[in-house]
């Protein structure tokens, strides 16, 4: 039997440390439960028996009570916990270096935080082991109340400074992250370093589509509201004091302004009435459709991030060309990228010499739009006058032009953006004919490094599409010829057979003077006439060869004439069995077409609600103005 190795003296004191360790967080338990609890009372005895719990480490992560009571239930607990505690003890930090401060700022327990620093007011300038500050807490997680209260009272002028370099920068970037546009805008105006520190926050907001107009999915009605729904620019950190009249925060102050106007129009200011009169019209409308304020702030918000990134452009101009070549760079290329053209415009119009920056693969702006398919960068082109010529000469180190890119497949994100293979095809090819208006002619047949024309590519890159687009038309053009032959059947039949019959003499219908049989007459020909020709559009698309070039124009332009001609069959359709179903059931009586009329809508509403959108977006695509359309008026180059 083998003896056991005798523990050298330093593994000796380090098996005591631990039991040691184990015995105090053992010792600690009931401690730290009262503390989560909030129960006063037990933790009261406690520190009448042990003194020293009340800065014992009570966990793994070597928190002390106060760390953990500062999330706990009751604000009580932690209000007699401080009058206990010395100033020096409330900043103890645990095993990251995090006061209790700092955890109270990312929860965004403000009351609790006032409680802390009230007793020491050095608090907010503690740093814990990532150089963090309880403000980069607040930042980081996005309260903003928080981040109001911390930024007065935490010091500017400590060491390190918390609001330039990079310190500043984490700070900034952190706030941008989190959508805090307002308060980062507030920064920068107070502290204009900040756009020079590195790295720059520029790149967080340059990869936030959604910040921006552009990057936004409204539909029709809430691009409407958007456009006309007024918002105004609050200044922080005194918004709360403000008055900003078309953006009241309460009940109370709605009721206040409506004096306010009301007083206003006693003293003939008629045009303040309107302006005060019309920001109170378009707050009692937010209160009744809430998703109308979700607009406003989403329209808010755009103001902002757009004014933040303007002021970023205007301090880093008035650098050295070298400087703000390196900080603008990739904020640019980003913006690209992620298809923010207002970025992508700011940037030119400020630093003109931007429009030569690229990325590693020495792809331009318009190289990278092109690749990720956002039409609202590439259309600053047009604003490029002559010089969108020289970009298209502009050659990756894979040996592409700027055609060869546009003949790649599109990324999955931006396909999806249209429904259907059929239609992403479409939008593929409508991308390969627009860049080719830029590329002079020894380009359009010009080889890569493989030794593939565009044209080769863009047919190698979607011979998949292709096949789905072929396979997506020919299951709608199925299931919409089932359908046109199935109404084109019974309209024939009820041609036929019609309603109350013949006269046994001379075969003429019963109710051949009726002006409802002549309604019925009329559109039940209308329909037979559109199914057929409904039925005849699909069947072409059946045989149709489905080559590359029939899905920009001849392939949509069949379905569309099917799908009108089919909603015009069902609309026909139901016209003229409400007129024979009158006729037999509803002689002279002018209250049962109410409820025939309404029975006979359901199924066109439905094919509105099922179809219509298909059909809009397919006539839009294919003769509407089209993805390309100059952007604006200003010359960038």
């Amino acid at each position: 039997m083998a003896l056991a190795t005798p523990l050298t003296s330093e593994a000796r004191s380090n098996a005591v440390q631990n039991k040691a360790a184990e015995r105090d967080l053992s010792w600690y338990l009931p401690l730290y439960k009262a503390a989560i609890k909030g129960d006063w009372e037990s933790a009261r005895k406690i520190f009448k028996d042990d003194p020293d719990a009340i800065t014992a480490r009570i966990t793994k992560t070597f928190d002390t009570v106060l760390l953990v009571a500062a999330t706990g239930q009751s604000i009580y607990f932690l209000e007699q916990l401080v009058e206990m505690m010395s100033p020096e003890a409330l900043a103890l930090a645990n095993k990251g270096g995090d006061t209790a401060l700092h955890i109270l700022a990312g929860v965004g327990k403000i009351e609790r935080a006032k409680l802390l620093v009230k007793k020491n007011p050095d608090l907010p300038n503690k740093w814990n082991a990532v150089r963090d500050l309880p403000l980069h807490f607040a930042a980081m997680v996005g309260h903003k109340d928080m981040i109001q209260y911390l930024l007065t009272i935490t010091k500017e002028d400590m060491e390190p400074k918390p609001f330039e370099d990079e310190l500043g920068a984490k700070l900034m970037s952190s706030l941008i992250t989190s959508g805090l546009y307002d308060v980062a805008l507030y920064l920068l105006q107070r502290y204009p370093k900040l756009a020079t520190a590195h790295p720059s926050p520029l790149i967080v907001i340059a990869q936030k589509p959604s910040a921006f107009p552009s990057g936004g999915h409204l539909n029709f009605w809430q691009q409407l509201i958007y456009a006309c729904i007024p918002v105004k620019f609050k200044n922080f950190p005194n918004h709360q004091n403000g008055g900003d009249v078309e953006n009241p925060s309460d009940n109370s102050q709605l009721c206040a302004q409506v004096c306010h106007w009301f007083r206003l129009f006693r003293e003939s200011h008629f045009i303040s009435v309107c302006q005060k009169l019309h920001g109170v019209v378009w707050k009692v409308i937010e209160l009744s459709v809430p998703q109308i304020k979700h607009i406003r702030d989403t329209k808010l918000i755009h103001h902002q991030a757009i004014q933040l990134v303007k002021c970023f452009c205007t301090e880093v101009i008035c650098l050295e060309n070298k400087k703000a070549s390196s900080i603008l760079r990739q904020p640019f290329v980003l913006g690209a990228q992620f298809g923010i053209h207002e970025i992508v415009e700011e940037i030119l119009e400020s630093f003109p010499a931007s429009i030569s920056f690229g990325d590693e693969q020495n792809h331009t702006v318009f190289h990278l739009a092109v690749m990720n398919r956002h039409e609202n960068v590439f259309n600053l082109i047009y604003q490029m006058g002559e010089y969108k010529q020289f970009l298209s000469m502009f050659i990756d180190k894979s040996g592409n032009n700027i055609y060869h890119l546009a003949g790649k497949l599109a990324p999955k994100h931006r396909l999806n953006l249209v429904s259907g293979a059929a239609l992403q095809m479409q939008r593929e090819l409508q991308w390969f004919k627009e860049v080719e208006k830029f590329v002079l002619p020894p380009h359009k047949e010009a080889e890569n490094s493989v030794g593939k024309t565009p044209a080769m590519v863009f047919t190698e890159a979607h011979n998949d599409l292709v096949k789905e687009g072929q396979q997506w038309m020919k299951d709608a053009a199925n299931s919409c010829t089932v359908a046109a032959a199935l109404i084109a059947t019974v309209v024939f039949a009820a041609a036929i057979t019609v309603p109350g019959g013949n006269n046994g003499e001379n075969g003429i219908p019963i109710f051949s003077r009726e002006k409802g049989f002549i309604i019925f007459a009329i559109f039940d020909a209308i329909s037979l006439f559109s199914s057929l020709s409904s039925v005849l559009m699909f069947l072409s698309i059946l045989t149709s060869r489905y080559s590359e070039a029939d899905f920009l124009y001849a392939l949509p332009k069949r379905l569309i004439i099917g799908l009108l001609t089919l909603f015009l069959s069902i609309a026909a359709l139901m016209i003229a069995f409400s007129s024979a179903i009158y006729l037999v059931f509803g002689h002279r009586k002018t209250w049962f077409l109410i409820p025939v009329a309404a029975a006979a809508c359901l199924p066109i509403t439905l094919f509105v609600f099922l179809q219509f959108p298909l059909l809009v977006d397919i006539i839009r695509f294919t003769y509407g103005r089209g993805l390309f359309w100059k952007q604006g008026e200003r010359i960038l180059q």
